[in-house]
């Protein structure tokens, strides 16, 4: 089983921080399902928008049920070893590092995946990180800037000799974004590479493909992002195969009905009556991406703005779907 610093997690499987997506309503629903760790959407190590609304929404991590990984993006080492101390002063168990995420916004500040290219800002970065707190640090990479300059290995070893805890890696480069299908000889690489726990990330999106790459990386664990938009109880049907090599099935229509009403729900409490239903709008496209596959529902229901309607129309739709 895999360990970082004092914790020891329950089984293989965590949820990736998604920004926009992995807020504290959905990591709840993860770990209910059985994610052994769901890890935060990424915090800017800028102090000047800690205190704006979102990043107060993302900040709340006293309230979470599990163990609580807050990941942190930036280029500069020392904001970056400040927004670890005031994450950990503010209840972060664990501190991940963000270097895998390819979106422009964050790669033209020089953060996220952009920093694989400079091996020696990698290092300044985590070691001020590491030296910053007293829990542990993990990282989240891809494996390299471009399909030419896979450098993930050489990061590794970096993260390794730095005092990283645990490394996920994400089986493609920055350039390849999310097109194409992840690569993960280059996770097996780095897995031989360095002894630290490797996380797999990257397509895996059945049980199935769960254990073909931990058993193709040898990887400690996997990592679970897009496959689980709309779909939280992937982490009981993965973690079930991989414990039993038994597939469950698919969760009944009433059942989807009440996760789907109490994310909803949720939403609107954390966001408020305004922000909530929109925040809502997507996730309710994710739950029903194969029973609305026209979109005609999912049209109405971006349509309404009240949150108390939002719901009426989410069990309107159910109940339809049950009579027929």
């Amino acid at each position: 089983m895999v360990r970082i610093g004092p914790y020891q997690l329950a089984n293989k499987v965590i949820c990736a921080p998604m920004a926009g997506v992995t807020d504290h309503t959905f990591r709840e629903l993860c770990r209910r399902f059985g994610a052994a760790l769901a890890v935060s959407e990424m915090l800017s190590s800028n102090p000047q928008v800690w205190q704006s609304e979102k990043s107060q929404n993302r900040m709340g991590h006293r309230q979470e049920s599990g163990i609580r990984s807050v990941q942190i993006a930036g280029s500069d080492p020392a904001q970056m070893a400040a927004a670890a101390q005031y994450n950990v002063e503010i209840g972060a168990d664990i501190i991940d590092i963000n270097m895998g995420c390819p979106a422009k916004k964050v790669n033209k500040k020089l953060a996220g995946s952009a920093l694989l290219q400079y091996p020696e800002l990698v290092e300044d970065i985590i070691q001020a990180v590491v030296k910053a707190v007293t829990v542990p640090v993990t990282l989240k990479i891809r494996t390299g800037w471009d399909p030419e300059h896979r450098n993930g290995v050489q990061i590794a070893r970096i993260a390794e000799n730095s005092g990283i805890q645990a490394l996920a890696v994400h089986g493609r480069t920055k350039a390849c974004m999310y097109k194409g299908e992840a690569e993960y000889d280059t996770i097996k690489a780095i897995k031989q590479a360095v002894s630290l726990p490797v996380i797999a990330n990257g397509d895996i999106t059945t049980p199935e493909k769960a254990q073909y790459v931990l058993n193709y990386t040898g990887a400690d664990a996997i990592m679970i992002g897009r496959a689980a938009q709309g779909r939280p109880w992937i982490f009981r049907e993965v973690t079930h195969y991989l414990a039993t090599g038994e597939k469950l099935a698919a969760p009944a229509i009433a059942e989807v009905q009440q996760i789907m009403l109490e994310h909803v729900q949720g939403l609107h409490q954390l966001y408020g009556v305004h922000l909530g239903p929109r925040i809502a709008r997507k996730h309710v496209g994710w739950y029903l991406a194969e029973h609305d596959a026209q979109g005609v529902f999912r049209s109405e229901f971006n349509a309404i703005e009240q949150a108390e309607r939002q719901l009426e129309a989410l069990n309107d739709y159910f109940h339809k779907l049950a009579a027929t």
